[in-house]
């Protein structure tokens, strides 16, 4: 009996400990939200609308803080083609010496329209950019050669 009550209390102890810590974090046992991972603070206003950082105007849309600083309720306004083209050749002119825009192609992201831009350097390699709606050059991918088998 002894030896059974030995190993079945420590069993016993760390089971309850996981509960509790599951429970804490808003896991799957909590059956917070659908099961997921999401708690108080995060990103998306659930069913809940605002979440909790939403309630009161403390913070902007999405339950985003940095917003919440800045005093902003609506996004900032999104960058043109032309813009992204001018963004990306100084991209290119201040880290790539040599490279100049090639194509602009918008797409549709998460927040917004997005730009794909090409860019061909001086023997002939080409860079991608993704630049999002707010201005932000983000290269993609390595360098690339054209026209040239490997």
């Amino acid at each position: 009996m002894k030896r059974f009550l030995s190993v079945a209390l420590p069993v016993t102890a760390v089971i309850l400990l996981a509960g509790v810590a599951f429970a804490q974090m808003g896991g799957p046992m909590a059956g917070g939200m659908g099961g997921g991972m999401m708690g108080p603070g995060m990103m998306g206003g659930g069913m809940m609308g605002g979440g909790m950082m939403g309630q009161g105007g403390q913070a902007g849309q999405s339950n985003c803080p940095g917003m919440a600083a800045s005093g902003q309720q609506t996004p900032a306004t999104q960058i043109t083609e032309d813009k992204a083209k001018e963004l990306a050749q100084q991209y290119a002119n201040q880290y790539l010496k040599g490279f100049t825009v090639e194509k602009v192609l918008p797409f549709t992201g998460m927040h917004g329209t997005m730009y794909s831009v090409e860019l061909k350097g001086p023997q002939d390699e080409v860079r991608t950019f993704h630049i999002n709606p707010w201005g932000n050059v983000m290269p993609f991918g390595g360098p690339q050669r054209m026209g040239r088998a490997r």
